[in-house]
């Protein structure tokens, strides 16, 4: 049987499913995951042989590719949320987590790409935690 999971991008008008199975998960802490996400990392479920299916505003996607590299984003153009993107040359659809509204049920495989990380992520393990917003 083949995983179905839906995902949005944060205003809500692009929404997806991706038929398939995700057989890896990597959170990336390359300088271009890095500047895609503006987060620590870049933390991408890999399913092969995965068909997205977009269930409204596939008008408002919209794709870029880092000239001279494999480096690819999708994104919603109104707010910018990342999006599933297509590998065809590898028959691989990429998603980012954080897009997918299904449980991601996949553990993380790896961190990649850890000798690029940035400085600063040495010291959020040690950071206070909190539920909610700070008081």
């Amino acid at each position: 049987m083949t995983d179905r999971s839906q995902g949005t991008c944060l205003c809500q008008a692009v929404r997806f499913e991706v038929q398939g199975e995700f057989d890896r998960f990597y959170l990336c802490h390359c300088s271009r995951c890095r500047k895609g996400t503006g987060s620590a990392h870049g933390a991408n479920l890999f399913a092969p042989g995965a068909r997205v299916t977009w269930l409204s505003g596939e008008e408002m996607v919209r794709h870029y590719e880092l000239p001279g590299t494999r480096h690819t984003r999708s994104f919603c153009a109104r707010c910018g949320s990342a999006l599933p993107r297509m590998m065809a040359a590898e028959g691989m659809v990429i998603v980012p987590a954080g897009s997918l509204d299904s449980p991601v049920t996949v553990k993380p495989t790896a961190h990649i790409c850890m000798a690029s990380r940035a400085a600063w992520e040495d010291g959020l393990r040690d950071a206070p935690r909190f539920d909610g917003l700070p008081a």
